[in-house]
């Protein structure tokens, strides 16, 4: 069994690993300049994100049977998808869909 003193420095590391590759991106880019380019292909990183989480969600893969689709889920992206298209807003899209999923599991 690993001692104590193990187990707290990798509850440390693990930590300061974690922040470190979350802060350390906006750091280095404050004092890089970024081509237009770059900048218009990293816009379209955060919809690619919540698609892969969507397809991912939306449908329950089985071995050896095709995917199930998963109807609360497709039942609660009808008003995200409005939301999303309405107010072009990230943080709004992910409220309205965990609001219409809670309301959708309520329901059935």
């Amino acid at each position: 069994m690993p001692s104590f003193n193990f187990i707290v420095t990798t509850i440390i590391a693990s930590g300061v690993v974690t922040f470190l590759s979350r802060v350390l991106p906006f750091i280095l880019l404050k004092k890089f300049k970024l081509s237009n380019k770059v900048i218009e292909f990293l816009s379209f990183v955060p919809i690619v994100i919540m698609s892969a989480l969507w397809f991912e969600n939306l449908f329950h893969q089985r071995l050896v049977q095709l995917p199930l689709i998963d109807y609360n889920n497709l039942l609660a992206t009808f008003p995200t998808i409005v939301s999303a298209i309405l107010t072009r807003s990230l943080l709004v899209v992910v409220i309205v869909g965990v609001i219409s999923l809670a309301i959708v599991q309520m329901i059935f």
